[in-house]
């Protein structure tokens, strides 16, 4: 299942493109918590709720930044971003991964796969924004 969300048009934008974030996450309340923040913040939104469907709208769209759930339900977050980052058209694109593994070696791990970024749950809403924002602004936006 996926959804798409964006709660501003380009006339309410002043034109300026708006980020692109996918958030693969299987936990409903927690991805429609971070679609509601990600959205105010003026970005569209769209969810997947497994690892097959996220991997299946990172083929089929430019993202400005995937968000990645380490343990889902039918593909290992670690082996979705390994395969997002050895092909061409998400090569550059900047992963963060959500996890409940606040452990060292996952977040290396996580790293070291080429993520830019590895938040812990539980997060506070305000600085996971930030974050993502953050690593937004220094990548290229589509």
């Amino acid at each position: 299942m996926w959804t798409s969300h964006n709660t501003m048009n380009d006339d309410q934008n002043n034109g300026t493109p708006r980020a692109r974030i996918l958030v693969v996450e299987d936990d409903t309340p927690l991805a429609m918590m971070m679609v509601h923040v990600l959205s105010r913040a003026g970005c569209d939104v769209l969810v997947a709720h497994t690892g097959e469907k996220g991997m299946e709208l990172a083929q089929e769209n430019k993202f400005d930044l995937i968000t990645l759930d380490v343990d889902l339900p039918d593909i290992n977050g670690f082996e979705i971003c390994s395969q997002l980052k050895q092909r061409h058209h998400s090569r550059h694109t900047p992963i963060v991964f959500i996890s409940g593994r606040p452990h060292e070696e996952d977040v290396q791990r996580g790293l070291e796969l080429g993520a830019v970024d590895y938040i812990t749950k539980p997060f506070d809403a305000m600085d996971f924004t930030s974050r993502l924002l953050s690593h937004i602004k220094t990548g290229v936006m589509t």
